[in-house]
Formats: C-alpha cells, sequence, structure tokens
C-alpha cells in the first residue's frame, strides 16, 4: 500500500534537519498558530457583537424619530382640524342669523342646507381629532418603548466596547509575541512543506494542519490509520499525511514533549 507523503525537493533547510526534526518543528508551529487562533477567534467574536448592537441602535433611534415625526405631523393635524372646527361655527353662526331674515322657502332651504353641512364638517373634524390623538398616545408609547430599548442597547454597548478594548489590551502583546515565534519556526521548514502546511490550514475547518494519532485513528478526522503507517509515522522515515483528510501525522511522543515545555 502506498502511503501518503510530502515529497521532500530542494529548498530551505532541507539537509540541516531530519525528519523527526522537521515533524517536532512544524507540531511546535501548529501548537502556536492555534494559540493565534484561539486569540482571533475571542477577540473576533466581540467586534460582531458591537457591530449588531451599533446596528441595533441605529434601527431603535430611526424607528423613535419616527413616531416622533408622527407625532408632530399629527399635532398638526389637529391644529388644522380644530381651525376648521371654528371656521365652521362661524359660519354656522352666520346661516343661523341670516334664518331670521329669509324672504323665502328657497332660502331658507339653501341656508339650512349650509348649516348641516358645516354641522357634518365640525362632526367629521372631531372624529378625526380623536383619532389623531389615539394614534399620538399609540406613538407615545411606541416611542417610550423604543427609548427604553434604546437605552439598554446603550448599556450593553459599551460593556461590550469596554471588553472588546480590555481583550485587545490583554491580548496584543501576548498575539505579537506568537506572531515571531511562528515566523521564527516558520524561517526553519523548506519551503515545500511549509506550503503545504499553509495549504491544509486553509482547507480544514479549525485550522489543524498537524495532528498526532488518538487511538490509532488521526486526531483530526477521527479515521483510522493502518497499522504499517503509524509504524513509519513513529520511526520517522518520512513525513506522511492523512489519506482522509490530509492533515500531517505525528507520533504521540513529539505531543507529549510539546506540553513538556
Amino acid at each position: 500500500m502506498n502511503q501518503p507523503s510530502i515529497s521532500n525537493q530542494a529548498g530551505k533547510n532541507e539537509n540541516a534537519m531530519s525528519i523527526e526534526d522537521k515533524l517536532r518543528t512544524l507540531y511546535h508551529l501548529q501548537q502556536i498558530d492555534s494559540k493565534i487562533d484561539k486569540i482571533r477567534i475571542i477577540r473576533g467574536e466581540l467586534p460582531l457583537e458591537v457591530q449588531d448592537l451599533e446596528d441595533e441602535i441605529a434601527m431603535l433611534k430611526t424607528r423613535k424619530e419616527n413616531y416622533e415625526i408622527a407625532n408632530r405631523d399629527l399635532m398638526q393635524k389637529i391644529t388644522s382640524y380644530k381651525s376648521s372646527i371654528n371656521e365652521c361655527e362661524s359660519l354656522v353662526k352666520k346661516y343661523n342669523e341670516q334664518l331670521m331674515n329669509v324672504r323665502n322657502n328657497r332660502e331658507y332651504d339653501s341656508l339650512s342646507k349650509e348649516v348641516e353641512y358645516q354641522e357634518l364638517e365640525m362632526q367629521l373634524a372631531e372624529k378625526k381629532i380623536k383619532e389623531a390623538e389615539g394614534q399620538i398616545v399609540m406613538n407615545q408609547e411606541n416611542i417610550e418603548r423604543s427609548a427604553a430599548d434604546l437605552e439598554d442597547c446603550e448599556k450593553e454597548r459599551v460593556i461590550k466596547a469596554s471588553e472588546l478594548q480590555e481583550i485587545a489590551s490583554e491580548t496584543e502583546i501576548e498575539e505579537k509575541k506568537l506572531l515571531e515565534e511562528s515566523e521564527f519556526c516558520k524561517n526553519k521548514i523548506e519551503d515545500r512543506l511549509l506550503a503545504a502546511y499553509t495549504r491544509i490550514r486553509k482547507n480544514v475547518r479549525n485550522g489543524l494542519a498537524v495532528v498526532t494519532i488518538e487511538r490509532d485513528a488521526c486526531a483530526g478526522c477521527f479515521n483510522k490509520i493502518p497499522p504499517q503507517h503509524q509504524l513509519d509515522i513513529t520511526n520517522y522515515k518520512k513525513i506522511i499525511v492523512c489519506e482522509f483528510c490530509g492533515r500531517i501525522l505525528v507520533d504521540k511522543h513529539i505531543a507529549e514533549e510539546e506540553k513538556v515545555q
């Protein structure tokens, strides 16, 4: 059975390191890069949360402003309706006075219809005023609710933004140190092997390009590794990758040494 492996070609430090040293360096690089990934994941979630809260705050502000604008428009309409009522009352008074001096039935009927029409206009305006006042009350409740939600969101945003700043401050030095260590390790690895490591990290979900064998299986995809492959990995004959997921495999002794360091 052919063993899946990464072949060695001329490149950086090819002859300076044994297979065992290459695997040990690769595994150490993986541990460093995993720590960097963890820092970025933790920090990466908070900016999204802060952005979501900022978007919600903007939406609540817009909603509150829309209700306030609607109420101002309704107040103007109420003023207009009241003005119409005053005009109608003046006309009713005028027509009633004219009714006292009519000369025939035709004038009387005409003025009576005008009075009736103006009274209907007043009733309609009063109805619209009540409807507008009811809508203002509903809008005011929505304004108060939006204001309360807005206050809660702003408080939460301040807390999350503070957490983000604190984490960024705490992890900045650590991340910088880890990046320097990662670069140092990469400089020790030959170009083709480093390219393979980088490619695998990009293609796997958790960024694990180098994994150990746990209970006779790949710790990355959990598929069984044939005994002969396990033996070759332990003997450091060549760099072997999992035939199922393509991850680089190292034996448990390298992992144990890494934990001690």
